[in-house]
């Protein structure tokens, strides 16, 4: 289906409210594919990422109206004080059907659909619990602000708790599952790419803004059924907004952010094209123990799949990896901690928190991949 058509579905089954895992007219869950969702319909009167830019925070860290699309991403690896395994992560959406804000008088009058993915996994009980919410930018059923600091899709939110952007509170509750969570940066922000302009293709303009908070200090609550969980652990955070980020010979990505348990952090994102080769905008960042850092290009980084998971939805997807950056000296496998760790959402993709491990098979830290345009 057309991505643009797509989203003007998703805005008009939209009532007061969110709905989850929207349909079309004959029943059907709608889907798109992931260059789809990021370049939904005409660009034009939109902003483009085409050259680095100076950032501003707090503002920053708000909304971008003047992009289609832009996300606020948490991931994080937490435990127990008996070492029951959880992972995490929370996704809150904004995409612009229009670059013009309608000039209508309803309070319903929105140009926005917000939407979050919300996923907790299990390890103990081999499952991942996961749910997808929709909602429009209107009446304060969903937003962002830079100032304090709060994006929110309903009940489910990012929140600072003091002054500044941290202390962060992460919350969202769904049927049967449950995160309450207080966050603390222990290292400085990094702006990926090229000082924060993350180029996804060779195109002019199909990049996006982007950077991350790659090491968190994490504690709280998980909650599953009636059962709550006191755990603690570390996150990430990643935060970009864009227009167009793929370009029409691209397929999807595999996305890696690993913790190291010498202190080093490992961002690396793998672009491919259609005929399923690595494209050559593929890039990512290296975070040294003391929070500086370095960019890694595509021949930097030595990624081989050497395992596979059939989704009993129909794609099969990468489930263990082999991956060297010979200039670091590292040399790693990187292992799902549960193989079914796929969202059935609109977008169908995989993503789920990992072991990584050295050559002799011992874990040497922890992190989270996601796959998409395996459908």
């Amino acid at each position: 289906m057309n991505g643009s058509r797509t989203l003007v579905l998703l805005l008009a089954t939209m009532s007061i409210g969110c709905q989850e895992h929207p349909r079309d007219s004959a029943g059907d869950r709608l889907r798109l594919a992931p260059r789809e969702a990021l370049s939904a319909a005409d660009d034009a009167g939109f902003e483009r990422a085409t050259e680095p830019r100076e950032f501003s925070f707090p503002v920053d860290h708000g909304p971008h109206p003047a992009f289609r699309t832009e996300w606020w991403y948490v991931t994080g690896n937490l435990e127990t004080a008996d070492r029951r395994r959880f992972g995490y992560q929370l996704t809150i959406f904004r995409n612009a059907l229009r670059a013009e804000i309608p000039a209508r008088e309803s309070a319903w009058a929105t140009r926005d659909v917000w939407f979050a993915h919300f996923g907790l996994t299990d390890v103990a009980d081999g499952r991942m619990h996961d749910e997808e919410r929709f909602s429009r930018g209107a009446l304060g059923l969903a937003g962002a602000r830079p100032d304090p600091f709060r994006v929110w899709l309903e009940d489910w939110e990012f929140t600072s708790l003091g002054e500044g952007f941290f202390p962060l509170a992460v919350r969202a509750r769904a049927d049967g599952f449950a995160i309450d969570l207080e966050l603390r940066s222990t290292r400085p922000l990094v702006l990926q790419g090229e000082e924060g302009l993350s180029r996804k293709s060779s195109q002019p303009g199909n990049a996006s803004y982007y950077y991350s908070f790659t090491r968190i200090e994490s504690s709280g609550t998980v909650r599953i059924g009636e059962t709550g969980f006191a755990v603690t652990g570390s996150s990430w955070l990643d935060r970009e907004w864009s227009t167009s980020a793929l370009g029409p010979d691209q397929r999807g990505w595999d996305w890696f952010a690993l913790q190291l348990d010498d202190g080093r952090d490992v961002m690396f994102y793998r672009l491919r094209s259609k005929d399923g080769r690595p494209d050559p905008a593929s890039a990512g960042t290296l975070v040294a123990a003391d929070g500086t850092h370095r960019t890694l290009g595509v021949d930097d980084v030595q990624l081989e799949v050497e395992a596979t998971w059939p989704s009993p939805r129909g794609p099969v997807y990468p489930s263990q990896w082999r991956l060297r950056v010979p200039g670091a000296d590292l040399d790693l496998r990187v292992r799902p901690v549960l193989a079914d760790q796929e969202h059935d959402f609109v977008v169908r993709y995989w993503e789920g928190a990992v072991d990584v491990l050295d050559r002799s098979g011992r874990r040497v830290g922890v992190g989270y991949v996601e796959l998409t345009g395996y459908d």
